[in-house]
């Protein structure tokens, strides 16, 4: 459902990890398709080589029951079981697939994981089809096999009454950050930051007491520049946009950010959203959902729901800024 790129990080955590300031451990790697990067200050009681290998071992077992990409996946495993169906997953996986749920119902539907089949028909998924515009008809039957009415959770007992793909692409990267930062906890590493594909939580402060600074990159097709860079403590973030991943046909441009209503690409001129929340999954989702919802819809719903997030919007001559009320008081306490 997404490719996120929110983040120019490196040329934060470049200065982080600089010689200027030797205090900071970095350690980074691949994951989820993509990489990530985790850093705190410096302890002789911590071993980088040690903490790397117990991120790794996390990460490699949530992929293992969370990826659409890995074909034995607890995830994968039950898409290509026909339905009805029923399978006992992981607690993990069960917490994922019960905050989906109830995040679709708090979106009115726009955070949908059951959109699968759209995302692979128009070529964003691991299917790898040919980037080209589906038929009408396609659509239509594609459509059909998306909706979570369909799908059900109860403990640990996932089921599904009819033909369902459901692809976590837009959580599982945040719900990640989220265990990352718990097993750092349990480490009792006092201030972090980690983040995995542009997903960021940070707790606490660098050495001297200087807040993480973290870039939002520009939603700029033709260029990688940063738009804005935000001091972070204590909280996640996480960003949607439609500028990097997006397909051109006969001079339309295609987005990955597909609308589960209208079953194709967003077309409206809302190019990224930043949540800042404690949850990174959430912040995840909802940067999603509202970048899917467009800008009327997604600045009214951020109001009711008391959101913090940063807005960007296409104009004839540029961008423009949007910063919700939640989020201008957390920027300007």
């Amino acid at each position: 459902m997404k490719f996120v790129f929110l983040l120019i990080c490196q040329c934060c955590l470049l200065i982080a990890c600089s010689p200027a300031a030797p205090q900071i451990d970095k350690i980074q790697g691949h994951t989820m398709g993509t990489t990530y990067s985790v850093l705190w200050p410096a302890h002789r009681d911590i071993s980088a080589s040690q903490v790397q290998l117990d991120i790794d071992q996390l990460l490699m077992k949530i992929n293992s029951q969370m990826s659409t990409y890995q074909g034995d996946s607890e995830l994968s495993i039950f898409n290509a079981s026909p339905a009805p169906y029923e399978q006992t997953i992981s607690p993990q996986f069960a917490q994922v697939i019960a905050q989906s749920l109830s995040l679709n119902d708090l979106t009115q539907g726009y955070f949908d994981i059951s959109v699968g089949p759209l995302v692979n028909l128009w070529g964003f998924g691991p299917d790898l089809k040919s980037l080209v515009a589906p038929t009408q008809d396609q659509l239509t039957e594609a459509r059909s096999r998306v909706g979570l009415q369909a799908i059900s959770l109860q403990d640990l007992k996932l089921a599904k009454t009819d033909t369902r793909y459901l692809d976590l692409s837009a959580i599982a990267k945040g719900f990640a950050v989220d265990e990352v930062a718990n097993l750092l906890d349990g480490l009792m590493i006092p201030a972090y930051l980690v983040e995995i594909g542009g997903e960021i939580r940070v707790k606490g402060q660098k050495p001297q007491g200087k807040a993480w600074k973290v870039a939002v990159e520009a939603p700029d097709f033709n260029e990688r520049r940063v738009q804005k860079i935000l001091p972070l403590k204590d909280v996640s973030m996480a960003t949607s946009g439609d500028y990097r991943n997006y397909f051109e046909e006969n001079g339309q441009r295609y987005s990955h950010s597909i609308n589960p209503f209208t079953a194709k690409p967003i077309k409206h001129q809302l190019a990224s959203v930043t949540i800042i929340d404690e949850s990174c999954a959430r912040a995840d989702a909802l940067a999603t959902a509202m970048l899917v919802m467009g800008e009327e819809k997604a600045k009214a719903f951020a109001v009711q729901e008391n959101i913090r997030g940063y807005l960007i919007v296409r104009t004839p001559t540029g961008f423009t800024e949007h910063l919700t009320p939640a989020f201008e008081r957390w920027l300007n306490p």
